[in-house]
C-alpha cells in the first residue's frame, strides 16, 4: 500500500473513527484502525466489537492495499503534523510496518494483518428511513442526560427509540430514564419507520452519534433490525449492536393529573438554583422549593456549612406547597429547554413533577422529588 493524502482530510476521518477504540485492550487488533486504499479513496474502520465506524476519505492511491496500525498513535502523529501538509502512508514489502512521512518527519508503525481485523457483520435490516440530522440531534440532546449509568439495570443504559401514535399523528419518540428522572422527545415519524421494533441504543453509541451529527442540513439514513442499527451520515457509516433488553413501560410514570401549575423564567430559575446549591454537600444536593402566590423561595440547608435562600417571582396562584428536588437534576432539565419559560406541573411533595417547555410540546420531563 502506498498513498498520499492531505493531513486535514486524514485527521478529520481519524478523529471520527479513533474514538471508538478503547485505550486499554486485551485484544491487540482492537487497538488498531483498519486502513484500506483502493480507487481514489482511503477507507478507515475502527471497532470495539459492539460499535463500528467506517469512513471513506479522498486520497491519491499509488498502490492499493490494506493494513492495520495503532489507532490512537496514528491519530496523535497526524494531529501534530503541520497544517496543510501532505502525508505519505506506505507499508513495507512484508507488511510488518507502515511508514508515515510528512515534510522532514518520518515515523514507522507496527502493523497487524488486515485478515485479523474483526467485522461487525450487519446482517439484514427490517426497516430503513431517512431523518434530518437536526431532528436526530434534537432527540438525542433532549434525552441523553437522563440515561442511567447503573450497570445492574443495563436496559436503562441507553435511549429507547420507537414509533408511537400521539394526538392522531405517528411520532418517532426517544425516551431515557435512570429511575429518578425521565426525558421524552418526539419528532414526526419519517416514512419507512412505521412498525419498526422498539430499540435501545447504547450510551457509547449515543455519545459518538452526538459528535457525528454536527451539520444540521445533512440527511441521516437509519437502518434498524432487532439486534443492530446502522446510520449513514455522509461518508461515515456507523453500525452498533443494540441493548438486548426490554425498556420499562415509561407511560405509567408520566403523571396525568398534576393540577398545580408554576411558570418561571428559565434562565432566572436556573441561575437561582445554581447559586443556592453552591452550599449543598455533594452527598445531599437537595434544594427545597416553597411555593406561594406569585412567589418561589429556594432553600438549601447543609448542616456542615450553612444555608442559602433566594426568592424568584413565578406565575403561581394555587395552594401553598413545598417540594424538594436534586439541584443537579433541575439544572440538567432546564438546560434542555429552548423556550424562555419553564412550566412545572405539580401534585404534592411526594409525587413526580412534570416539566414542559413553552417553546412546544415536542419534549417533556418527569422528575421524582426528594425529601427535604
Amino acid at each position: 500500500m502506498r498513498i498520499t493524502i492531505e493531513r486535514s482530510n486524514l485527521l478529520k476521518s481519524l478523529n471520527h473513527v479513533h474514538r471508538v477504540v478503547e485505550r486499554r485492550n486485551t485484544i491487540p487488533i482492537l487497538s488498531n484502525v483498519l486502513l484500506k486504499a483502493e480507487g481514489t479513496s482511503l477507507d478507515m474502520k475502527a471497532t470495539d466489537l459492539d460499535l463500528e465506524i467506517t469512513e471513506a476519505t479522498p486520497a491519491n492511491v499509488e498502490k492499493a492495499g490494506a493494513t492495520t496500525v495503532p489507532a490512537h498513535l496514528l491519530y496523535d502523529i497526524v494531529r501534530k503534523l503541520p497544517d496543510g501538509s501532505e502525508v505519505l502512508l506506505a507499508t513495507n514489502p512484508d507488511g510488518s510496518s507502515m511508514t508515515v512521512a510528512s515534510g522532514r518527519s518520518k515515523f514507522s508503525l507496527q502493523c497487524l494483518p488486515e485478515s485479523d481485523f474483526p467485522d461487525l457483520t450487519a446482517g439484514s435490516f427490517s426497516h430503513s428511513f431517512k431523518l434530518k440530522a437536526a431532528d436526530l440531534k434534537m432527540l438525542i440532546d433532549r434525552t441523553q442526560f437522563a440515561i442511567s449509568t447503573e450497570e445492574t439495570r443495563y436496559y436503562l443504559n441507553g435511549i429507547f427509540f420507537h414509533t408511537i401514535e400521539s394526538k392522531g399523528d405517528l411520532k418517532l419518540r426517544a425516551v431515557a430514564t435512570d429511575g429518578h428522572r425521565l426525558a421524552r422527545a418526539d419528532v414526526d415519524a419519517p416514512s419507512g419507520s412505521e412498525g419498526m421494533p422498539g430499540i435501545i441504543i447504547p450510551r457509547k453509541t449515543v455519545g459518538e452519534l452526538q459528535k457525528l451529527v454536527d451539520s444540521p442540513d445533512v440527511v441521516v439514513t437509519v437502518e434498524v433490525s432487532d439486534a443492530k442499527i446502522r446510520l449513514t451520515i455522509g461518508s461515515i457509516v456507523m453500525t452498533s449492536k443494540l441493548i438486548d433488553g426490554t425498556f420499562p413501560d415509561y407511560q405509567r410514570v408520566i403523571p396525568t393529573s398534576n393540577d398545580k401549575e408554576m411558570r418561571v423564567d428559565c434562565q432566572t430559575f436556573a441561575q437561582a438554583v445554581d447559586r443556592v446549591s453552591t452550599i449543598s454537600s455533594e452527598r445531599g444536593r437537595a434544594v427545597k422549593l416553597a411555593l406561594s402566590d406569585g412567589q418561589l423561595l429556594l432553600t438549601v440547608n447543609n448542616p456542615d456549612s450553612g444555608s442559602a435562600t433566594e426568592e424568584v417571582a413565578v406565575g403561581y396562584d394555587m395552594d401553598a406547597m413545598e417540594i424538594g428536588f436534586n439541584a443537579k437534576y433541575l439544572l440538567d432539565i432546564t438546560a434542555q429547554l429552548s423556550g424562555d419559560a419553564a412550566i412545572f406541573l405539580l401534585a404534592d411533595a411526594g409525587s413526580p413533577t412534570l416539566i414542559r417547555d413553552t417553546a412546544g410540546d415536542d419534549a417533556l420531563y418527569v422528575l421524582m422529588p426528594m425529601r427535604v
